[in-house]
């Protein structure tokens, strides 16, 4: 009896009877319709419960105008759910000049109001597109 009991719950548990493995996701995609880009295949924002993960924007030039283009966009990103650079826990930064990030830091850092996440700057060879100089990804909490 006890094999036939275990054999009952290994076979609900392998064809998922025993939980629902699906999540929640709203999607926001520079205000178009179906809400993500299927060329690439990514989606700008993807909020899950309360947490907002926000693709990277990127800009082919690392310098003040550039550094704001790139800021301008993710409060985009942010607002398209309600929120703000306060509500940002974690930033994902990729340039090919980090030396020109560091110079220009004072433009990206504007934008936090002495309120900083968690973050990392990497400097890479090139990215997605192999123009692009900077691009600049992030993770928000809304309250819950």
């Amino acid at each position: 009896m006890k094999i036939l009991l275990f054999l009952f719950f290994a076979l609900i548990s392998a064809h998922g009877y025993s939980q629902n493995n699906t999540i929640k996701k709203e999607k926001w995609h520079w205000d178009s319709p179906s809400k993500q880009d299927t060329s690439a295949g990514y989606v700008q924002v993807l909020k899950v419960d309360n947490i907002l993960y926000i693709s990277g924007a990127v800009t082919t030039e690392v310098t003040p105008k550039g550094i704001l283009q790139v800021y301008q966009a993710l409060e985009k990103s942010l607002m398209s759910f309600g929120a703000t650079f306060q509500n940002v826990v974690k930033e994902n930064l990729y340039t090919t000049d980090i030396e020109a990030m560091k110079k220009y830091n004072s433009t990206r850092k504007s934008f936090y109001n002495g309120d900083f996440p968690a973050a990392t700057w990497i400097q890479v060879s090139r990215l997605y597109m192999s123009e692009a100089k900077l691009e600049v990804e992030l993770i928000a909490h809304l309250p819950k």
